[in-house]
């Protein structure tokens, strides 16, 4: 039987499937293990690290002026 003609072209760039699955597997076992690892926990183990929040600095001692402006910093 003849093969089926496939009109797009190749990606030289795309990842082989089966690495490509080989890296989503290996992405789903860390997932797993560090869901495992903390099992009572109320919050969901998240693959990415979140973004450095920016510092609040000293706060108490802030006048009522400073807080203002800071909203629109």
């Amino acid at each position: 039987m003849a093969e089926k003609f496939d009109p797009a072209a190749h990606d030289k760039h795309a990842d082989h499937p089966r690495d490509a699955l080989l890296a989503d597997r290996e992405m789903h076992e860390k997932l797993d293990a560090g869901l495992e690892g903390s099992f009572p926990a109320s919050d969901p183990v998240s693959a990415a690290r979140p973004a450095k929040s920016k510092s609040d600095g000293d706060r108490e001692n802030e006048s009522l002026w400073d807080k203002v402006l800071s909203v629109f910093r």
